[in-house]
């Protein structure tokens, strides 16, 4: 596992934490985040959401941005005591936000996505009510399965946007020359819009970076990847670092 060489993509603090738990391993990594999350102004329609929280019999958080931004906004409008529903996220770095707050939360034991979560004997439970409404906290645009599903269960469902996703802006070739000059031998991606700005960036460098490993967090991304031209994807089952050291122990590192 030492001869990994990593290419870390996530938001910046995220980066920053990953290369962390890495570098305990052993293992090799140097950031390029490629998503900056940049927080939506506060707006009337928030508010009325966060003030209406009670009207949900659930509430899911699909990333650790609209957990923290959704915690501030119940910092603000619900200081005596959040509303009593059950929580829900995708990911196990996002549930612990949302527990450590104080709110009852659940998320899959296994599997970082929204058809893991769908799983969740505790989600049905929660929506086993006479005319049942979800909130989900997210990112602008982000995935619509989740809701879709939701609907066609006959749950009203609403979104409460937090934040907007962007490529920080790198000079042409940013990409290409960051992996030769670290050496390294494996991208990580941690969604599918991370994949779409890595893309991004290697523009027509992708031809030779598409050889390297490429480690994604589900088969949903893989699928991407795969389509996209990668020739080496690696299915983590998971966005977290738990999950990325296990792929890194399944695979060896290519020599060099």
């Amino acid at each position: 596992m030492t001869e990994w060489r990593l290419l870390l993509t996530r938001p910046a603090e995220e980066c920053e934490v990953l290369a962390a738990t890495l570098a305990e391993q052993q293992v090799y990594s140097s950031s390029l985040p490629l998503l900056a999350i940049e927080p939506i102004a506060e707006t009337p329609e928030q508010r009325s959401i966060i003030f209406d929280l009670d009207r949900y019999c659930a509430v899911v958080v699909v990333s650790k941005p609209a957990a923290r931004l959704g915690l501030d906004l119940l910092d603000r409008y619900w200081p005596q005591s959040p509303a009593e529903q059950r929580w829900f996220s995708v990911g196990a770095a996002t549930g612990a936000l949302l527990e450590d707050y104080g709110l009852p939360t659940f998320w899959p034991a296994a599997g970082d996505d929204s058809e893991a979560l769908l799983e969740l004997p505790q989600l049905a439970e929660a929506l086993a009510v006479h005319d049942p409404k979800v909130l989900i906290m997210r990112g602008e645009g982000g995935r619509e399965f989740l809701a879709e599903r939701l609907r066609g269960q006959g749950v009203a469902v609403d979104y409460l946007e937090l934040y907007r996703r962007c490529l920080p802006d790198y000079p042409a070739g940013t990409l290409a020359r960051t992996v030769e000059a670290e050496r390294l031998n494996g991208l990580v991606v941690s969604s599918g819009q991370g994949l779409e700005n890595l893309l991004r960036l290697a523009g027509q460098a992708w031809s030779e970076l598409a050889r390297l490993h490429l480690f994604v967090p589900s088969s949903r991304v893989a699928e991407q990847a795969v389509a996209a031209g990668a020739k080496n994807v690696v299915d983590c089952r998971g966005a977290n670092a738990a999950a990325l050291l296990a792929a890194l122990e399944l695979y060896p590192a290519p020599a060099p």
